[in-house]
């Protein structure tokens, strides 16, 4: 080795021993005669000094510069009294240095490493490699380390086994858009990469392994946003012989676990974890992922608007909608400015606009108050509990968009006013959801997890006379108003997939060509199975406190998919487009 021991390693106990360093020069200061540096590594820093004594040492000092890689031997020293660095676990030494080789000079950075300082996301995806070389961002890496290495011990200590499952596959498309892979040796036929290993791993328990865990690439050609990528990393699980219970049971072990692990310093809102249906999200707070941290709630006030004399109110009603109002305390003192503002984002996730209703001193103030006369808007104030002071946010449409479009105003709300503590994790369940949805342009029926679900026993039934009124055995895993993860009882018969893929107009010649691998495997005794897949690149974004999942890959594509650092993707050459088969149309300029 170049080195005896890293740049985070040295103490007090190591005082007078000879030790030879590796690493990039973080920060050099001139003091009083005396050069100080700042080595670095990925273990951390250790500041080491050039005495003027020997010229030519003190030379070579004098021209080194920010991250030029060097190697130095020297002893270790403890600091003179009041120098030393508590914030640094090195700050009680120093390394007085007797040889230096520069092992490498570097140009002049594009940004600050040793600083923390806004960079354009652009040049940082463009530089990633100096870019990780920050605390900040070195930091989130080994915290995704720390956080993988976690999750397969929680799951190798209890008896699962990881199954690696391939990465070019059979074009099964379940909802997404898939990334094809064109094949040499099949011209005009094509592998996918795999949106999930979902159909991997449920054969996987067809083959008797009935404990399966992976830590999964996926695949999807989506458009992307700030928690999304076009490959991803999931914790894939499946088991055999289980119902809900024992996957939801198993997952918030590892959940608990893992936060008291990583995250000692936060406070897990409530264990065992809550529990909504998907029909209670929505009714209360206005999202399947709701965020609990802070505890404003919706109140239905459709009943009470039938036939009111705010025709926005009664028309949603009549026409089968409903209407919701979200209090907020201390509210009314919101400026006409702050209220556009939230109409706004109300907009955005299709309502018509945001009523309010203001409880002051004089009375009640608001467009709807006229309208619906000073009785019933009392009669809504109380059903909403308000007191003087707070604000009323109404939404009236359809139950989707009226529910969302307040929801996002409630999310907004959260952080606008502060009720978030950022020291809180608020894990929670959201369970029974809807099998199926319409398409609201087409009318065509889709799953709404994916085609594999199972549906709830009790609701089986409803197969035959009303399907979209069926429940599915699914839950998904939310923390702190994020998605991290998502999962199913799963169909272990193949009349019943069959009957699945009818409701979704599958025909059986089609099921049989994407399908007929996993309806044959279910002729050969396939247990009864269930599983999850986490999110990993949701779950570190949380756990490192970072706005988005690129802050905590190393090395992600921007917001159109593009690897800025490595320049893809690429024109290929004319040779290897032909090998394959395919050609190559012009776009269409007009």
């Amino acid at each position: 080795m170049l080195r005896t021991h890293t740049c985070g390693q040295l103490r007090e106990k190591d005082a007078a021993s000879e030790v030879t360093l590796c690493g990039w020069v973080h920060r050099r200061r001139d003091h009083g005669g005396l050069i100080f540096v700042d080595l670095r590594d990925r273990y951390g820093f250790t500041q080491i000094v050039f005495a003027p004594e020997n010229k030519d040492l003190f030379s070579q000092a004098e021209h080194i510069r920010p991250e030029w890689v060097i190697q130095i031997t020297g002893a270790v020293t403890k600091r003179l009294q009041g120098a030393a660095r508590e914030d640094n676990p090195t700050g009680a030494i120093e390394v007085r240095v007797r040889k230096i080789v520069i092992l490498n000079e570097a140009k002049t950075p594009p940004f600050e490493i040793d600083q923390d300082k806004e960079v354009s996301e652009e040049l940082r995806l463009e530089y990633r490699y100096l870019d990780l070389r920050r605390e900040r961002m070195r930091r989130n890496i080994v915290t995704r380390h720390k956080i993988v290495q976690s999750i397969r011990k929680f799951f190798y200590d209890r008896d699962f086994i990881e199954v690696e499952t391939p990465i070019l596959i059979k074009g099964t498309p379940e909802g997404s858009r898939e990334y094809l892979v064109p094949s040499r040796l099949y011209h005009g036929q094509f592998y996918v990469l795999p949106q999930s290993p979902q159909q991997l791993k449920q054969l996987t328990m067809v083959a008797g392994l009935d404990r399966y865990m992976q830590i999964a690439r996926c695949f999807r050609d989506e458009d992307q946003r700030g928690d999304r990528q076009p490959e991803f990393t999931q914790v894939d699980v499946e088991m055999s012989f289980v119902e809900p219970e024992d996957v939801m049971s198993l997952t918030e072990q590892s959940l608990v676990a893992l936060t008291r692990e990583i995250r000692p310093d936060v406070k897990i809102l409530k264990t065992p974890f809550p529990r909504l249906t998907y029909s209670d999200a929505m009714n209360r707070y206005g999202s399947d992922k709701p965020d609990l941290r802070f505890d404003l709630k919706f109140t239905d006030v459709s009943e009470l608007c039938k036939g009111a004399g705010f025709s926005i109110f009664a028309k949603a009603v009549e026409s089968g909608g409903v209407v919701k109002c979200l209090r907020v305390p201390d509210g009314a003192a919101s400026s006409r400015k702050e209220i556009d503002e939230l109409t706004e984002i109300a907009k955005i996730y299709g309502a018509k606009g945001l009523a309010w209703i203001k409880i002051g001193n004089d009375g009640y103030e608001g467009v709807p108050v006229d309208k619906l006369g000073k009785d019933l808007t009392k009669k809504i104030v109380d059903a909403a509990n308000a007191k003087l002071g707070d604000i009323l946010f109404f939404t009236a449409d359809s139950f989707e968009t009226a529910c969302s479009s307040l929801g996002a105003v409630r999310t907004e709300l959260g952080k606008r006013l502060k009720l978030i503590d950022p020291k809180v994790f608020a894990y929670c369940w959201v369970t029974d959801f809807p099998m199926f949805e319409k398409d609201k342009d087409t009318g065509a029926v889709a799953a709404v997890h994916h085609p594999f679900t199972r549906p709830k026993d009790e609701d089986r039934d409803l197969l035959d006379t009303d399907p979209i009124q069926c429940r599915a055995a699914a839950y998904d895993i939310v923390l702190n108003g994020s998605e991290i993860g998502g999962g199913s009882i799963r169909i272990h018969e193949a009349v019943l997939q069959s009957k699945i893929f009818e409701i979704l107009k599958i025909a059986p010649a089609d099921a049989e060509r994407r399908f007929g691998h996993l309806l044959r495997a279910f002729q050969y005794g396939a247990p009864p199975h269930g599983g999850i897949a986490w999110g990993v690149d949701r779950i570190v974004m949380l756990f490192c406190d970072e706005p988005n999942i690129r802050e905590v890959i190393a090395y992600p594509k921007d917001q159109k998919a593009k690897d800025l650092m490595l320049g893809s993707p690429s024109v290929m050459s004319e040779e290897q487009i032909v090998e394959l088969g395919i050609k190559i149309l012009e776009e269409d300029k007009a």
